[in-house]
C-alpha cells in the first residue's frame, strides 16, 4: 500500500517547510539554530544539575529530568531536519525516513504528556497528603510511572504508524510543512484517508482530553486544599511549585488542542505550520527555561556552579 499502484517506483514526500518565503529562508535558519541551541543546552543542563544536586533527589525533579530528555529528544526528531530544509534545494524525504521522523515526533509527544500528568500527581500527593508523600512517591513506584509514560508513547505512536500505512501514496506527495506530522501526511494519501482521520481524531482525544482531565482535577483538589490551610506562607510556597508545572501544561496542551483536536476544516495551512514550529520547536525550549526561572534550587546550583567557574 506504501508504493504508487501503477509503478514500483518507491514513494517520496516533499516537506515544502517555508518555501513561500524565500527571502526569509537564511533568518529562519538562524532563528531556529538558537532556538535549537537554547533546547540542548537547556534541556541537557537540566538533567546535569538535578543528577548532582543532592537536594534536588526527590520525585519531582525525577520526573523533571526525564522530562527534560525526552523534550530534547523532542527537539532533535524536528529540528535538524528543519534546518536541512531551509539550506538545501532538494526537500524531499524518503518514506521511511519520513515515517521514522514521526514515529519520534508522536513518541515524545504522547510521553510528554504522560510525565506532565504525572507530575500533577505528584503535586496532588505532596500537598494533599503530605505525611504519606515518600511512601507513596517511593523510587519503585516512580520509576514504574516514568516507565509507563515510555511503554505509552511507544505504543500510541505505534497505532499512529499503522494507521498511516493502511494508506496509499502515488509517487511524490507534498506535504505543505516542515515536519512529517500527522494530518501532513494524510493530506497526501491519494485514496480513502476517513479511517486514519477517525484514529487520529478519537486517539488524539482520548490521550489529551484524558490526561488533561486528570491534571485539571488534580489541581482542582490541590487549590481546595490549599483554601483549607491558614498559613499563608504554606499556601504561597506550593502555588509556587505548581507555577511552572501550569504554565508548561498551559502552553503545551493548548497548542496541541488547537492544532489536532479540532476538526482540520476551522484551521488553515499556514496555521498548522506556525503551530506546528510552536509545540516542536519552541515548547522543548520554553519547558528548561520556564522550570529553571521559577526554581530557586535550580537558580542555586546555577550561580554556584558559575562562582566555582
Amino acid at each position: 500500500m506504501i508504493f504508487d499502484r501503477n509503478q514500483s517506483a518507491p514513494v517520496i514526500f516533499i516537506l515544502l517547510g517555508f518555501s513561500d518565503y524565500p527571502d526569509l529562508q537564511i533568518p529562519l535558519f538562524l532563528v531556529f539554530l538558537v532556538i535549537y541551541e537554547i533546547s540542548v543546552i537547556g534541556n541537557l543542563g537540566m538533567i546535569a544539575i538535578i543528577t548532582i544536586n543532592p537536594k534536588l533527589q526527590t520525585p519531582m525533579y525525577f520526573f523533571l529530568k526525564h522530562l527534560s530528555f525526552v523534550d530534547f529528544c523532542y527537539s532533535s526528531s524536528v529540528t535538524p531536519k528543519l534546518l536541512e530544509n531551509l539550506t538545501a534545494t532538494d526537500k524531499t524525504i524518503s518514506l521511511p525516513m519520513c515515517f521514522t521522523q514521526f514515529f519520534f515526533l508522536a513518541g515524545c509527544a504522547l510521553t510528554d504528556i504522560f510525565i506532565l500528568a504525572v507530575m500533577a500527581y505528584d503535586r496532588f500527593v505532596a500537598i494533599c497528603n503530605p505525611l504519606l508523600y515518600m511512601v507513596i512517591m517511593s523510587q519503585k513506584h516512580c520509576t514504574l510511572l516514568v516507565v509507563t509514560a515510555y511503554v505509552w508513547g511507544i505504543v500510541f505512536s505505534l497505532v499512529y504508524v499503522i494507521s498511516l500505512l493502511l494508506l496509499s501514496f502515488c509517487g511524490s506527495n507534498i506535504i505543505d510543512n516542515f515536519v512529517c506530522e500527522y494530518s501532513g501526511i494524510l493530506s497526501a494519501s491519494c485514496y480513502d484517508k476517513h479511517v486514519s482521520e477517525l484514529i487520529l481524531f478519537v486517539v488524539a482525544n482520548f490521550n489529551m482530553l484524558g490526561t488533561l482531565m486528570f491534571i485539571c482535577s488534580s489541581y482542582v483538589v490541590i487549590f481546595a486544599t490549599l483554601m483549607k490551610k491558614n498559613s499563608a506562607r504554606v499556601q504561597q510556597k506550593a502555588i509556587s511549585t505548581c507555577a511552572s508545572h501550569l504554565t508548561a501544561v498551559g502552553i503545551f496542551y493548548g497548542t496541541v488542542l488547537f492544532l489536532y483536536c479540532i476538526p482540520n476544516t476551522k484551521s488553515s495551512w499556514f496555521t498548522i505550520k506556525v503551530g506546528s514550529v510552536f509545540y516542536t520547536v519552541l515548547i522543548p525550549m520554553l519547558n528548561p527555561l520556564i522550570y529553571s526561572l521559577r526554581n530557586n534550587d535550580v537558580k542555586e546550583t546555577i550561580r554556584k556552579l558559575l562562582a566555582k567557574k
